[in-house]
């Protein structure tokens, strides 16, 4: 599971084509969405290519699996009666909405799955593919099917607001969830690329929304948002559960790309703003420690008490990092210093000014701090 163009797809094709075993492939992104008899029909299918040629042994790949409803069901009872007479029959269930993929592994098909999250491309992988400096990867992100369209920069703008953000929107949650005001979700997304990095009780967007909606409604679309790949809402470190729950998020994009696809200034002109680079920076960060996190088993937080506030706080296992954000030679602030005398993090570490550059703390898996 991860989010729309990834390589997802991509990965399994070159998969396939290295098996010497029956392998049948399906997409169910045009299948109408009640249509569970399309999945038995492709489950079917792989089961008779199996028996065809004798085979032992066979996969079955299902792409889009959360536009099918009640697909957890159905695979479920298809799994275990192919377990039940001994067919080695193995599946590969792909889909863009965790949520929906989540909640059909957890409600139906417990103790039968096991999860793969690939999530968007880091520094690391756009530079050993396209030759990305830092900067650029900063400013265009980590989706692979837009590294080559940079050079037109208007083009690949277009690419990413129609071919991304508004298919993810469209397809993954409007199509597949229930969302009474799909105008107020797309402009909470607008609004949370706008101050990503930045924390924003939901009072305070409803006034920036002008709209007479309720905060567990904003609060269940940035939810969607999230599991969708594209933006979420950071909690604030505390030491109980429920002040963690209750505080205002901290607006964080999954992939800087959803910015500067929306901004009117090119990627010459956001380099002369120390300011607006500077946020830049600290969303891809924001973005480097989020997709990590969902594979790496950490949590992300931020801290503020006042005028003192810390970046991110990193949570794995009782362990806790804090890490303070410069994109330039600015001072660090007193945040960390209040922090670490309430909280005793194990480590405090400064990434960018004067500590380690933030082009390295890109190539580093966050996980090895712990």
């Amino acid at each position: 599971m991860g989010p729309r163009q990834v390589g997802k797809t991509t990965l399994v094709t070159q998969l396939m084509e290295r098996l010497t075993i029956p392998v049948h492939f399906a997409s169910a992104d045009a299948v109408a969405v009640s249509n569970t008899a399309w999945l038995e029909q492709q489950w079917e299918t792989a089961r008779v290519k199996m028996d065809t040629q004798q085979a032992t042994e066979s996969l079955l790949v299902v792409d889009e699996i959360q536009k099918i409803n009640n697909w957890s069901e159905t695979v479920k009872l298809l799994w275990d009666t192919d377990s039940r007479t001994k067919r080695n029959l193995k599946v590969i269930l792909l889909g863009s909405s965790r949520l929906l993929l989540q909640q059909g592994l957890t409600e139906s098909l417990a103790g039968r799955f096991e999860t793969t999250y690939m999530g968007h491309w880091s520094y690391r992988e756009m530079q050993a593919a396209f030759g990305w400096d830092a900067d650029q990867y900063v400013w265009f992100g980590g989706y692979p099917g837009s590294g080559t369209l940079i050079r037109t920069e208007d083009r690949w703008k277009a690419y990413v607001q129609q071919a991304l953000i508004e298919t993810s929107i469209s397809k993954d949650i409007l199509m597949l969830t229930r969302v009474d005001k799909p105008a107020l979700m797309k402009r909470l997304f607008e609004l949370g690329c706008l101050y990503s990095g930045q924390i924003l009780s939901y009072t305070k967007m409803l006034g920036q929304l002008q709209d007479a909606g309720n905060t567990t409604t904003l609060s269940h679309y940035l939810q969607l948002l999230d599991t969708a790949g594209l933006l979420g809402g950071i909690e604030k470190y505390a030491a109980d559960i429920i002040r963690k729950r209750s505080s205002s998020p901290k607006f964080q994009v999954h992939n800087t790309a959803l910015i500067s696809a929306q901004r009117t200034e090119d990627f010459s002109d956001i380099k002369t703003n120390p300011e607006k680079w500077g946020r830049m920076v600290e969303s891809a960060i924001g973005a480097h420690l989020i997709n990590h996190s969902l594979t790496e088993g950490f949590t992300v937080y931020y801290w503020r008490d006042r005028a003192d506030e810390v970046d991110f706080v990193l949570e794995r296992k009782g362990k806790i990092i804090a890490l303070e954000v410069k994109s330039s030679a600015a001072k660090p602030t007193s945040g960390m210093n209040t922090f670490q005398k309430q909280f005793h993090p194990g480590k405090i570490l400064l990434v960018g000014g004067s500590g380690l550059p933030w082009q390295e703390f890109l190539q580093i898996n966050p996980v090895q701090l712990f």
